[in-house]
């Protein structure tokens, strides 16, 4: 774990900053509607805040610790889009190379225009889906749980991209040739597997799988020691157990840590699959905000991360005119998206008070996380409850968070 320096070292008001902490515990974990919560806040690259409370494992009683592993579901995607963008500064594919150049069964892939699984009556792709449309979820495809259509229906029907013991991304790669796109690539925002396509585009491109690609690539030159697809069987005791409020707003649990269907994978998820812990994404988000290195260790260039983190969505719109879908891990009013990263573009519009160009992402179990090089900031969010859209924690953590920001 990181020194942790005084808060007003870095520019930030301490009193206004443990907040945060107080926020966490009086409203969510000591009412138990989270079991637990790990806060980071960092400036300037030296960590000025961590709040740990509450529960790693409730049934068990067992305490959130600093170094308690977590499920982070979608915050994978980003680290996958940056595995993939190493590739593409090693000159080994371009973004608006067709995906059917390297998934040549996809070469055929059609649009729904009627009907339903397996009757579908389809019409040509306007064009092909490109690897651009996959990093910015442009794709077409989509998600199995977005209860939108006949395509997630045909989805959830075969289970596409459902990690199950021998599953694997070949397979899913199989059914996604047998199904049609939600729309031409390039129409429209959708929330989807397309990162977990990334995934497969990786293996394929590198010649490695996707765990080993990571490791090399990211994990061991940032030191990302805890973070992988699977739990080892010497770390299943800092596992935090997962939990889902039912419709019936209960807490219960969902997937328990000392039993965890993490223990034993085969299927490889790029867009949701990656356990890691506070100290390692922090790690991550702060190679981020160097410019692409951490401790005299160069992973990507930083002009990539400046144009992956850039606003791509046609003509510089927020999500809110191009997206569509029933879910994805930010609100749309006033944010952009990237190659893997949302950014904010408005924040009038967005109603909180980070800074334009700041960029993040979130995950299922309400994992939130972001970077502003604006302000020099860094601030990870861990707890593990399932569905993420049951609360706000990354507009009510800007609140609190920016109010702290004294100039420096």
């Amino acid at each position: 774990m990181p020194e942790i320096v005084a808060p007003e070292s870095v520019g930030i008001n301490s009193e206004q900053l443990a907040r945060v902490g107080e926020h966490l515990r009086k409203r969510y974990v000591e009412p138990g509607k989270i079991p637990g919560s790990i806060a980071l806040v960092a400036r300037h690259g030296q960590v000025c805040y961590l709040d740990v409370a509450g529960w790693r494992d409730v049934e068990r009683g067992t305490p959130m610790t600093t170094d308690t592993i977590v499920r982070i579901y979608s915050m994978s995607k980003p680290v996958t889009s940056v595995a993939l963008m190493t590739l593409y500064e090693r000159g080994l594919f371009s973004l608006d190379d067709p995906v059917h150049r390297y998934i040549p069964q996809w070469r055929k892939l059609r649009v729904r225009k009627a009907g339903a699984h397996p009757l579908f009556l389809t019409e040509p792709c306007d064009r092909p889906m490109t690897i651009r449309d996959l990093l910015m979820h442009t794709s077409g495809l989509t998600y199995d749980f977005m209860n939108a259509s006949n395509v997630d229906a045909a989805y959830r029907e075969m289970s596409v991209g459902l990690p199950r013991r021998g599953y694997t991304l070949q397979q899913m790669i199989d059914q996604l040739a047998q199904l049609p796109l939600e729309f031409s690539p390039g129409q429209r925002w959708n929330y989807s597997l397309a990162t977990d396509v990334l995934g497969y585009l990786i293996e394929t491109i590198s010649g490695q799988s996707l765990p080993d690609f990571m490791r090399e690539a990211l994990f061991e030159p940032l030191g990302m020691v805890d973070t992988s697809f699977e739990i080892p069987a010497d770390k299943v005791a800092r596992l935090a157990s997962c939990y889902e409020r039912n419709l019936h707003k209960e807490v219960v649990l969902q997937d328990d840590g000392q039993d965890s269907h993490f223990a034993s994978r085969t299927f490889w998820s790029g867009g949701g699959g990656l356990l890691s812990t506070v100290t390692d994404y922090f790690r991550f988000c702060q190679m981020l905000l160097n410019g692409g290195s951490l401790d005299g260790r160069r992973v990507i260039g930083s002009r990539t991360l400046q144009f992956m983190t850039r606003n791509h969505l046609p003509g510089g719109v927020d999500m809110s005119q191009f997206a569509t879908g029933s879910f994805s891990e930010t609100v749309y009013e006033g944010v952009g998206f990237g190659l893997g990263f949302a950014n904010k573009v408005d924040p009038v519009r967005n109603g909180f008070p980070g800074s334009v160009g700041s960029y993040f992402w979130g995950g299922l179990a309400s994992t939130v996380f972001w970077v502003d090089p604006v302000e020099d900031l860094v601030v990870v969010f861990l707890t593990q409850l399932i569905p993420s859209s049951t609360y706000n924690f990354r507009g009510q953590l800007e609140s609190i968070i920016y109010g702290a920001l004294d100039k420096g």
